[in-house]
């Protein structure tokens, strides 16, 4: 585990927003990401999290594959990056950044209207 102070943790978020492929980030429209400490106990109530298990990321709103004309003046989706379990899983700052990053495109994912394992799928064949 290491201490990722909040201004660096947000700069790791910067820079895996960078990170996003151009044709995927003009695209994201109507989103916000945010850093928050830890998953909060309503989104750990939403996704029924048993108390051993944490999420890095999650995504919060309308997958684009499920809007229709009546989306309009609703807020923005929410993309937020939790700093304490990618702290806890790091062992140095490099680290942490190539675990959000990951989470930045994982969250992105859902944004676009995959599920778990669509995403897999693709982590897997962008290792090969």
């Amino acid at each position: 585990m290491i201490d990722i102070k909040t201004e660096e943790f947000e700069s790791m978020i910067s820079a895996g927003i960078d990170t996003i492929p151009e044709k995927y980030y003009k695209n994201l429209q109507n989103v916000v990401f945010v850093a928050a400490d830890e998953p909060t106990p309503e989104q750990r109530n939403s996704l029924k999290l048993h108390c051993n298990q944490t999420l890095f990321g999650l995504y919060e709103g309308i997958p684009l594959t499920k809007r229709n004309s009546n989306y309009n003046l609703v807020l923005p989706d929410k993309i937020t990056i939790f700093r304490l379990p990618i702290a806890h899983i790091s062992n140095n700052s490099t680290e942490a950044l190539q675990h959000v990053k990951k989470t930045v495109w994982h969250e992105v994912a859902h944004f676009f209207g995959l599920d778990h394992d669509s995403i897999h799928r693709l982590e897997s064949k962008q290792k090969r």
